[in-house]
């Protein structure tokens, strides 16, 4: 039986020193997570890349998209990554997800903490962020697409979670 690595071992401690309940899956390098985020429940996949050093997080929640809508929100996802540094927009055609990924490499095997709690908290309010938008133009009627203006539906503000100490609790 396989043991698990240093790494994720690492990641499950700096979950457990944020009070984020996680599981292990057995015999992977892999751990799950659940988020109730702002707009939606965010699950969560953290994989630990021993060789190199890396960690990857994967958020995800289902949004199902018909033919006509698909190609849209794949254009919205492609232009709200071009707002971002870190991390990057993804849908997944065979589940039917949206989905942030993001990467670090790090130093040492021990994955700093601070860094990890970091690229969490990223990965769930940056899909938390961008599910109005992609619920917005999925919710369009189909003739009206051709007039739905992406880069201004992403400037609008009065969609997105407010941020941590914004006058409401951090939910996650």
């Amino acid at each position: 039986m396989r043991t698990h690595s240093r790494q994720i071992l690492t990641v499950e401690e700096a979950f457990g020193r944020n009070g984020w309940h996680c599981e292990l899956v057995e015999g992977r390098d892999v751990l799950r997570a659940g988020f109730e985020a702002h707009h939606t429940r965010v699950d969560l996949i953290a994989q630990a890349y021993p060789q190199l050093n890396a960690l990857g997080i994967v958020s995800e929640s289902p949004m199902e998209l018909d033919e006509e809508h698909l190609p849209v929100v794949l254009e919205l996802l492609a232009r709200a990554n071009k707002q971002l540094t870190l991390g990057g927009f993804e849908y997944d055609l065979d589940r039917g997800m949206l989905v942030f990924r993001i990467t670090n490499l790090f130093e040492r095997e021990r994955f700093d903490p601070d860094i990890i709690s970091s690229m969490v908290h990223c990965a769930i309010a940056e899909l938390d962020r961008i599910i109005p938008y992609a619920a917005i133009t999925r919710d369009t009627p189909a003739d009206l697409l051709v007039d739905l203006d992406l880069q201004r539906l992403l400037q609008r503000e009065d969609v997105i979670p407010p941020l941590p100490g914004d006058d409401e609790e951090e939910e996650y």
